[in-house]
Parts: C-alpha cells; sequence; structure tokens
C-alpha cells in the first residue's frame, strides 16, 4: 500500500492507492468528492470514528461516513488506534516517528503525550519500519489531514497489539481520561469481515439466502453490539462467531475508554459496504463499516 523513506525519525508516507501513485491535487479531489458525496453535517459533538483502512478504491467512500462527520474547530489532538497486521506484541505500541507525512499535509506527532504515555510504563515503542509497515493507521492519515486542513493538530499513532481482555480493559482505563478532554479526537482504524477461503473464515448461515447476505448479518449483528458499548458482550460475539475484524482489539480498547470515561459518548453506525457480494464459497469479499462516536446529550 505505501512507499515510505526514513529520515531523521521522520516517516513520509505515499498512499498507493489505485495501480500508480495519485498526485497530490488527484487525491484531495477524491477525498473532498468523497465527503460531499456522504452529505453529513459536521458536528462538534462527534468526539471519534471508526473507519476502515483498505486501499481507498475498496473503502474510500466508506470511509467518508465517518471522516465526513469530523467538525476540526476545537480539536487539537487525534488518537490514532490501529490494529496491529505484520508485527506481534501482547501490548500497545507507541510511535518514535515526530512527524507523519502524506501529500496532502503533514501530521505532527504530539511528543509530550507520547512521554505521557510511556512513563506509565505499559507501552512499547515501535521501530520506524515496523511503524512504516503498518497500513491500518496510514489509510487513516490523509483523510485526517483533508479534515484537520489549516487546524493546528498533533496526533498520538497507537498500535494496538493481541490483546488479552485483561489488557483492553486496562488500556482502555488508562486513556479514558483523554476522553473527557474535548480537544481530543479518537480515530480507530478497523475493517469487518474477512470471508473466504484465503481468510480460513467461511461462516455461512443459510437462513439468510446468499452468502453475502449472511455475511451482512453477522457484520451488523456485531456492529450493533459495539453501539451498547458493552465491551464484555462484543469479546462475547467474537468468541461465539470468531468474526475476522480486524480491529477488534483498538474496537474493543475504545470500548472500554467510553465505559470508564466521565463523558457520555454513543456510537452510531452510519455506512456498511462490501467489496464484493460472495455467492459461492469460491468468492471472497472483505466488509467495510464506518461509525461516528458522539456525545449523547
Amino acid at each position: 500500500f505505501l512507499n515510505c523513506y526514513l529520515a531523521d525519525s521522520h516517516i513520509s508516507i505515499c498512499v498507493y492507492i489505485y495501480t500508480f501513485f495519485f498526485s497530490a491535487n488527484k487525491l484531495s479531489e477524491e477525498l473532498d468528492g468523497w465527503i460531499r458525496a456522504a452529505g453529513l453535517p459536521k458536528s462538534s459533538d462527534v468526539r471519534g470514528v471508526i473507519a476502515p483502512h483498505a486501499g481507498y478504491s475498496y473503502s474510500g467512500r466508506a470511509a467518508a461516513y465517518a471522516f465526513g462527520n469530523i467538525d476540526p474547530t476545537n480539536i487539537t489532538r487525534v488518537f490514532l488506534l490501529g490494529p496491529s497486521h505484520h508485527y506481534y506484541t501482547p501490548k500497545c505500541a507507541l510511535s518514535t516517528a515526530t512527524v507523519y507525512k502524506t501529500p496532502i499535509g503533514d501530521l505532527p506527532i504530539d511528543l509530550e503525550v507520547i512521554e505521557e504515555l510511556k512513563a506509565t510504563g505499559k507501552f512499547e515503542l515501535m521501530n520506524l519500519r515496523v511503524d512504516e509497515a503498518e497500513h491500518s493507521m496510514e489509510m487513516h492519515l490523509p483523510y485526517l489531514s483533508k479534515v484537520f486542513e489549516g487546524h493546528p493538530v498533533k496526533i498520538i499513532p497507537i498500535l494496538v497489539g493481541a490483546l488479552s481482555a485483561e489488557n483492553e480493559a486496562m488500556y482502555g482505563k488508562l486513556l479514558a481520561k483523554y476522553v473527557d478532554d474535548p480537544h481530543n479526537f479518537f480515530s480507530v482504524s478497523s475493517d469487518f469481515c474477512h470471508w473466504g477461503s484465503r481468510f480460513n473464515y467461511m461462516y455461512y448461515d443459510k437462513k439468510y439466502g446468499a452468502i453475502h447476505k449472511s455475511i451482512e448479518a453477522l457484520d451488523k449483528m456485531g456492529m450493533d453490539i459495539i453501539e451498547t458499548g458493552d465491551a464484555d458482550a462484543f469479546k462475547q460475539y467474537l468468541s461465539e462467531y470468531d468474526n475476522t475484524i480486524c480491529g477488534r482489539h483498538p474496537i474493543s480498547v475504545f470500548l472500554h475508554m467510553l465505559s470508564n470515561s466521565s463523558t457520555k459518548i454513543e456510537i452510531k453506525f452510519l455506512r456498511y459496504e462490501q467489496s464484493s457480494q460472495c455467492k459461492s464459497t469460491r468468492d471472497s469479499s472483505v466488509s467495510y463499516a464506518s461509525a461516528a462516536a458522539k456525545v449523547d446529550a
């Protein structure tokens, strides 16, 4: 997905979208178009999103239904939580970069908060090559650059490893205090069901008819549970169905954050898509769901 270079603790990220690199203008226009097409009002009550991280030709339109909600006016920090696809860790890991560079703008990293989190002793550090290789956070960056264009914002990238239920709760409690600061925003990265033999997952409930309808029902069951904010119920759902939601750990940490904060925030899913419609066991697909986490008035 990416072509990066490392220099002086900087990561320069160019997002590979279709088969060639887009120019900065083309990428910017594409994101603007998807946000306009979503037609969502911006709200200062939106304090977080759950959004996909596949290539934009697959999930870019769906992601706009998350990022299009954001009012950047009063936000100064974005906590970016993404799953680890290539690097195993039972912990959460912090970036050692100082800035992420995208084709449409730079996103400086909040080194003060990084140091604050390091001081807890609960986080490990990503080396730059791990950071460079992980696409789950990368694919959120151009959208964040677009939404916060002209606004001074810093990001706190957190790579969420293969956490135990106990560690999901621990990190959620540790990060909950940041939810109560209205200047903080949370971008949670996850695709939903990866279905097919290539993903070693072929759950199919025939009562829904076509395979893609069964996948949709399975995903929407999980989405409904996420909307309740019940991290334990989400864990039980995953245990029962083993749905291949790659951002299960970042989502679980986020649910624990919300349940441990003083600010009442509710999650609402706004868009659901599939990369293709599976009709036989020879097919495969990945699902994309976008949600906004909004202060409950």
